[in-house]
């Protein structure tokens, strides 16, 4: 019952992060959008109240007109004041209780892999809490000495890229494939979250204080503010890509299991960097105030298939030790030494049994996906299953439709 109510627990988590994580990426993406397409007026009437830049959009039946401010309006805000960070909360918070529940919580079976390292799993826990922690402080360090010297920007992006490196390397050392993989997308999202957090709405509510609090406006004292808020943000923008496919390739074990999976990573991630620079560039380079982007998607899509050619898997020649007909009999030893510990008697991860011929049966197409295509499982596979064990289970498979 406890595997069957974390199973549903790893189920509404996950919906949950997806959801709002859509909210807070979507709405992160338009912004970035309305900044690189608002123009500078040229109507009077928005000049005299300090409007910066707009612009007309039609969308859903309507025509919408935002218009930005980079110093209080004349006169007050009359409407409600929208403010955009509970879909970044809420996506973090999600997102580490999934990880608590999926990871921490199993973290004998998800974040250790003995072939890599034989740890506790209070020490692998703690370890993978040290790297969500851990790179925010050295990434907020970074922004700080380096953020807003000359060409501060591209020494930031290029000392990010070495510690990004070195966490990739140092993750896949420490933890199973899977595990690493996903680290390293979570600690990075957590960089995004704790960017909202500890700066952009911060010093925010502090401008929002002054052009409300009836006082004088000291614009060049709160400068900084909205200097370092956009800092953070075009920061999370970049961050966006590398983070969606570090979670998401961490379902496919062609990459988190092979020998160089540090780079493979640390590839994956730049093409996103690569190709999210692509989007924002674009229309800047439509109004005339960038040059082309379409170099950084081209090197972000070489990237890709480079990898693609890369990873590639060598032919594998049929072993003659398979023989011809594989029955249950055959299977259920290697079921029992690989499988039962986690889809046995005992314990029914997925809510899944496999100790009866009936229940192989029943699971034929999944055993095959997981074991044989995908090689999914075992999980980092713990229980050592060989490739002549894959071989004799698809050799099963196939004669079930022969049957």
């Amino acid at each position: 019952m406890d595997t069957y109510l974390l199973d549903w627990a790893n189920l509404l988590l996950r919906w949950l992060h997806v959801i709002v994580a859509i909210a807070w990426i979507g709405s992160s993406f338009y912004f970035v959008f309305l900044d690189n397409n608002l123009l500078a007026p040229t109507a009077d009437d928005l000049k005299k109240k300090g409007v910066d830049g707009a612009m007309w959009a039609v969308h859903g039946g309507g025509f919408y007109n935002p218009q930005k401010y980079m110093v209080a309006p004349q006169g007050l805000i009359d409407s409600k004041l929208h403010w955009f960070y509970w879909e970044s909360y809420s996506t973090w918070l999600s997102g580490f209780a999934l990880f608590a529940v999926l990871y921490l919580w199993n973290a004998n079976a998800f974040l250790i892999d003995k072939q890599v390292l034989d740890w506790s799993p209070m020490a692998a826990g703690l370890a993978a809490l040290g790297f969500l922690a851990g790179f925010w402080f050295i990434y907020d360090a970074i922004c700080r000495v380096f953020g807003f010297r000359p060409n501060g920007e591209r020494i930031v992006a290029l000392l990010l890229i070495a510690v990004v490196a070195a966490a990739c390397w140092l993750a896949t050392h420490l933890f199973s494939g899977r595990a690493a993989f996903l680290i390293v997308g979570a600690m990075i999202a957590t960089a995004m979250s704790a960017n909202v957090f500890f700066w952009i709405i911060p010093g925010q509510r502090k401008v929002v204080a002054a052009m409300t609090g009836g006082g004088a406006y000291d614009a060049d004292g709160l400068a900084i503010h909205g200097k370092r808020g956009k800092q953070r943000s075009v920061h999370n923008t970049y961050f966006t890509l590398p983070v969606l496919i570090a979670m998401l390739s961490n379902h496919y074990s062609f990459l988190y299991t092979h020998p160089q999976r540090w780079l493979v990573l640390l590839l994956l991630m730049l093409a996103g960097a690569l190709i999210r620079q692509f989007f924002v560039q674009r229309h800047g380079w439509h109004h005339g105030r960038a040059s082309n982007p379409w170099p950084y998607a081209a090197v972000g899509v070489l990237m890709l298939l480079g990898l693609i050619v890369w990873l590639r898997p060598a032919p594998v020649a049929a072993s003659a030790a398979v023989p011809q007909a594989v029955g249950y009999a055959q299977l259920q030893p290697v079921l029992a030494q690989r499988c039962y510990s986690c889809h046995g008697e005992a314990v029914q991860m997925k809510n899944l049994r496999l100790d009866s011929q009936a229940s192989v049966d029943q699971a034929a197409q999944l055993i095959y996906q997981q074991v044989v295509v995908t090689k999914v499982m075992p999980l980092s596979n713990a229980t050592q299953m060989t490739d002549g064990e894959r071989a004799l289970i698809a050799r099963w498979f196939e004669g079930l439709g022969k049957k």
